[in-house]
């Protein structure tokens, strides 16, 4: 049977509609096991994709919160892999299973994302599922593919870990800002006409989750800002210059959602708006 592009973007609506509850939660689990929300919400992409294509070929929904959670957790672990951080497999220790507490110390539930990443990543999701997430010792060993004793290990040593150090922020290369004071003001100035000239003729759009556009698709961006009575403020996301978004009201507040830019010679060459997963600004560190 042929798949119409209609019917599959139908099928993806309804998807995205299933997991809409879900997904927040991937979301602070995968950032927090790579320490940005940024990473965090490309391996929610990433898993998604592969949980919408693994349900075009079953006959039927399996679980779907453990299912998704499981998908994501390989998903974050290849990530991190493949950027050269070591992943060890949860193992248990009888003798630190002796000091294993079923509740954690409210600090960690508090931690910041970067904070995490002082952790071995088994050790990680293991304290990210169970303390964080508030998922049950035998739901953490499903997603982790782990022995129940293997995570009260895991949980032990991390958290031990986590209480007693912190982690160092990684340096990111970034637009400067006098390039994002100049998007912003333009835009706040409500002078499209310049907002557009900055773009470049092959400038790549993502509207994360939503869809990508390249080239002068990009210049019709602008169109439904036009209508809308947004604020753009520059600020740090990560230790990284980025655009928060702030609707009228929030101009002191979290941003609703950001923006990142890349520049070339003055001129934007990548557009990520967020604008469709404003979950991420809970979960950001901004100033």
């Amino acid at each position: 049977m042929t798949v119409t592009p209609t019917a599959l973007v139908d099928a993806r609506e309804q998807f995205l509609a299933m997991v809409q509850d879900v997904r927040p939660e991937l979301h602070r689990y995968c950032a927090r096991l790579t320490g940005s929300v940024i990473e965090g919400e490309d391996i929610v992409q990433e898993a998604l994709a592969k949980a919408f294509y693994a349900l075009s070929l079953s006959p039927e929904v399996p679980p779907l919160r453990p299912w998704l959670f499981r998908i994501a957790h390989n998903a974050a672990v290849d990530f991190l892999k493949s950027h050269g951080r070591k992943y060890v497999e949860a193992s248990a220790d009888i003798e630190e299973l002796a000091g294993y507490q079923d509740s954690a110390d409210p600090a960690i539930v508090r931690a910041a994302l970067a904070r995490f990443l002082v952790l071995p990543v088994s050790q990680r999701s293991a304290v990210i599922l169970k303390d964080v997430l508030g998922h049950s010792l035998e739901e953490t060993a499903e997603t982790m593919g782990a022995t129940v004793m293997a995570v009260k290990a895991a949980l032990v040593r991390g958290r031990k870990k986590l209480l007693e150090n912190s982690a160092e922020g990684a340096t990111v290369t970034a637009p400067t800002r006098a390039e994002l004071d100049r998007y912003a003001s333009l835009f706040n100035a409500r002078n499209w006409d310049a907002l557009r000239d900055m773009v470049s003729e092959d400038c790549r759009l993502d509207l994360v989750s939503r869809s990508q556009r390249h080239g002068k698709q990009v210049r019709e961006y602008f169109t439904r800002y036009e209508k809308e009575p947004l604020t753009l403020r520059v600020l740090s996301l990560e230790g990284t210059p980025a655009i928060g978004v702030y609707p009228p009201g929030l101009a002191e507040e979290k941003p609703a959602y950001f923006i990142q830019l890349v520049f070339e010679a003055g001129k934007v060459v990548s557009i990520r708006d967020f604008r469709y997963v404003p979950y991420i600004a809970n979960e950001a560190d901004y100033a």
